[in-house]
């Protein structure tokens, strides 16, 4: 290697996804037949779920599964109950896998797991077509604003690799999809226990001509699903490092959540207003000229202002929105229902402040789409239209535009537990 330089699998691509479906569609069997056939399991890994599969029963078959149904409660009910990440890479691209549980009751899992994730894996049962849960998954994946979305139609050989019934599924995915607001769906007919279609080419399928899900994986665009028109640094922290070496450097560290910032830009410091120019950007491995989302970086300026964790650094022509009156759509993660003129706390990229329910004003039927307006109970995974005002204004974008700025977290304050994910309307 040569000195200095760093490694390749250093400058690859990370993709996050995440994988949905019913119960027992095989979600967890996908990711470990991914993991498996493309080589990205260490041998020690492979002999101790051979030994739990041989404990559990299990016929020649090797219970993949188990690589991501960790928790002793997932292996006894065989089913998934909270989030599992994965990391792996291939010569291509790296991967960070957020496998998240099927059952209704843990639908607040899956939009955590799916929160920062570039595609979502949306699994259907080959027998059973679309059901109830493939639409509450696929409405999730459509809020959320993930880029891309593709539906593995799964136990193709349990119904003998039947080109017309994978039609017949697509089909009616299309048309329900065709109310949602998803820009890139893609099909892929798969066999996660047997392999078809996962990693190689099925030869039991010929009629289909399309990409395996690992080729998709590793091919598809994901460069421009960041926003880098609208410029967005909000501060963590202050560096103030206060050396020998250095004695007056005062730098303000963040990860950048839009835009593209350069050395020399006018940018403007929120809430204060005043403006100035960035005097130089800082990283781990020294000054750089630009920096862009979702870059973590130390911005100094040419002046000294009074910035602090929660302000925010902005293009001086294009600012987000300022306001204390916020719209959003909630997904509700809460024993307890939401309450109206009920105070929690939220976290908004790196600013904390506190709010009141103002008005709740609709439910959204998952299965429909259809908006419940005389039902306004929200309870725990429901999902619900609601407006807050909160103690100090919030810099934020619609979470259609930017989904760092456009997201918040709802804490109960008297347990510290987050109750809830708000993306702003």
């Amino acid at each position: 290697m040569t000195k200095g330089k760093a490694p390749a699998y250093l400058d690859m691509d990370l993709l996050r996804f995440t994988t949905a479906g019913s119960v027992d569609d095989g979600k967890s069997t996908l990711i470990g037949r991914m993991l498996y056939d493309s080589k990205s399991i260490f041998t020690d890994q492979m002999e101790a779920i051979e030994r739990a599969s041989a404990r559990m029963g299990g016929d020649e078959e090797v219970n993949l599964a188990l690589l991501t149904d960790g928790l002793r409660a997932e292996r006894e009910q065989g089913i998934t109950i909270d989030v599992a990440y994965r990391y792996f890479a291939t010569p291509k691209r790296k991967f960070i896998i957020a496998d998240t549980p099927g059952h209704i009751q843990y639908t607040r899992n899956m939009v955590t797991g799916a929160s920062t994730a570039n595609l979502a894996i949306i699994l259907v049962d080959a027998r059973h077509g679309l059901v109830e849960q493939t639409c509450r998954h696929a409405f999730i994946a459509s809020l959320l604003k993930i880029p891309h979305i593709v539906f593995c139609i799964n136990k193709m050989d349990l119904v003998d690799h039947d080109e017309d019934r994978f039609e017949e599924i697509r089909d009616d995915l299309k048309a329900f999809c065709s109310k949602l607001e998803v820009n890139d769906i893609r099909f892929i007919p798969i066999s996660a226990l047997k392999g078809d279609n996962v990693v190689h080419k099925s030869t039991n399928m010929d009629w289909y001509q399309g990409s395996t899900l690992m080729y998709t994986l590793e091919n598809i665009h994901i460069s421009g699903d960041h926003n880098h028109v609208d410029c967005r640094f909000p501060v963590q922290y202050v560096v103030r490092p206060q050396t020998a070496e250095h004695p007056d450097f005062r730098g303000y560290a963040g990860r950048i959540a839009g835009g593209v910032f350069k050395k020399g830009d006018e940018v403007t410091l929120l809430p204060s207003g005043f403006t100035t120019k960035i005097s130089s950007i800082n990283t781990f491995d020294g000054e750089i000229s630009e920096a862009f989302a979702p870059m973590s970086v130390t911005m100094c300026l040419e002046e000294d202002f009074d910035l602090s964790r929660g302000d925010m650094i902005v293009r001086t022509n294009n600012k987000p929105e300022v306001g204390q009156d916020i719209e959003m759509m909630v997904c509700w993660m809460g024993d307890a229902p939401l309450a109206l003129n009920g105070k929690y706390a939220i976290k908004h990229t790196s600013k904390d402040v506190r709010c009141i329910v103002k008005e709740i004003k609709y439910k959204v039927d998952i299965n429909t789409l259809h908006r419940m307006e005389n039902d306004k109970v929200i309870n725990m995974n429901d999902i619900g239209r609601i407006s807050v005002r909160t103690t100090s204004p919030l810099f934020h974008d619609r979470y259609s535009r930017n989904r760092i700025t456009g997201s918040l977290v709802i804490i109960d304050e008297a347990t510290n537990k987050t109750v809830g994910a708000g993306m702003i309307i």
